[in-house]
């Protein structure tokens, strides 16, 4: 028994029927064969990977029209749950495409940029990327260099782009990219085909975490855009920041589904391994450790559901989201390091899910906020004072 609290009982028969979905596709289709993509180092088809995404539905799929799915928050999330139970990569991907390159068009774009690319990208014909993080500049969004200018005057002109972005998922197989850059009147966002002339994409490799995930730089050299290419009315971080709070969300329940499976590895692995002539699973240590990795799994997934029914009812807060995510990544990792010392020296082998889930949410940890960012929002929250500046 792993559902210790009966958290399944507090779900509705359809949002058992989507999470049961989205698990036996990632049975079938992901987990299988991800050891071996880690692996390596690369998916071997994310386009195609992309397009059965796309018909079950999971692109964009909380948001409105468009060829998208609808469906409620708490959907959103069970899935985000299932796709990094497969692996936090594969998480990352539907993640990217829906919460932040999609969200930031259907929340931000012009009706124009809505109808050309969002319903090609929820069926996963189109991938897209975001173009925030920089080289020198990750949690301080603010200080980027990318760079916007008018090659003219008046509402017309062309906008010329130049910068850099770093660390963007999806960004050497993307057919756009939202790109965030300064202007004369303050940082906007802009809809990019990656074929534009100017555009180039550099795959980043010998990671040890999100192997089986695209990980890119983005160059943007004289890039030339239409004056319709930039996001119409959104100017400041408010534009960049309400996409990361919707990942943000995403990652609250995904992490929970990398510690599930190093959970499950771990408890199955204690009733059959056998060490001084019975399970290992029988010694007093080993069930103190199941039942603290019971305890924070459990308690991070009812986190999870209860900012998910706020954020279905309107009343989800960006601080309520940095709680979540602060603490699920937190006590996942440390669920899947318990989980790895159950297991002894199997716990590092790809035979198992477990050294995967700790390298990937090593990059979960640091991504959409570090902790010390998420930790000062909530300082922030408490105190009512600013540690940021």
């Amino acid at each position: 028994m792993t559902d210790l609290l009966g958290i399944d009982d507090l779900l509705t028969p359809e949002e058992r029927d989507v999470r049961d979905v989205v698990r036996r596709f990632c049975a079938d289709r992901i987990t299988p064969y991800v050891g071996e993509w880690f692996d390596r180092g690369e998916v071997p088809d994310p386009r195609g990977l992309s397009r059965e995404l796309g018909k079950l539905g999971l692109l964009g799929m909380h948001l409105e029209g468009y060829g998208c799915a609808g469906t409620s928050a708490v959907d959103y999330g069970l899935a985000c749950l299932e796709l990094e139970a497969a692996d936090s990569g594969i998480r990352s991907l539907v993640s990217v495409q829906g919460s932040l390159a999609m969200f930031a068009i259907w929340k931000h774009g012009s009706e124009e940029h809505k109808q050309e690319w969002l319903p090609r990208m929820a069926a996963g014909e189109a991938i897209g990327c975001f173009g925030l993080t920089e080289p020198d500049h990750g949690s301080d969004p603010a200080g980027m260099r990318t760079r916007a200018r008018r090659d003219g005057s008046g509402d017309d002109a062309d906008w010329i782009l130049d910068g850099a972005k770093m660390w963007i998922t999806n960004g050497s197989i993307a057919d756009v990219a939202v790109v965030w850059a300064r202007t004369d009147d303050g940082i906007r966002g802009f809809v990019v085909p990656t074929d534009t002339p100017g555009f180039s994409a550099r795959e980043i490799k010998q990671k040890m975490s999100l192997r089986a995930s695209v990980t890119a730089e983005l160059v943007l050299d004289g890039v030339r855009l239409p004056a319709g290419a930039v996001f119409p009315e959104v100017r400041g971080l408010r534009g960049p920041l309400s996409c990361l709070n919707e990942a943000r969300f995403g990652i609250v329940w995904g992490a929970m589904g990398a510690a599930r499976s190093s959970f499950e590895a771990a408890r199955a692995y204690a009733v059959t391994r056998e060490q001084f002539g019975k399970p290992i699973g029988a010694f007093q240590l080993t069930q103190a450790k199941l039942a603290d990795m019971a305890l924070e799994l459990e308690k991070g997934t009812l986190l999870a559901l209860h900012l998910g029914r706020r954020k279905d009812a309107g009343t989800l807060t960006p601080e309520q989201v940095s709680f979540g995510k602060l603490n699920n990544v937190r006590e996942a990792i440390e669920i899947c390091r318990t989980a790895r010392t159950v297991l002894g020296a199997n716990g590092i082998s790809l035979e198992y899910p477990v050294i995967r889930h700790m390298n990937n949410l090593e990059s979960v940890l640091t991504y959409e906020g570090t902790v010390e960012m998420h930790t000062l929002v909530l300082g922030k929250a408490l105190t009512g004072l600013d540690a940021f500046r």
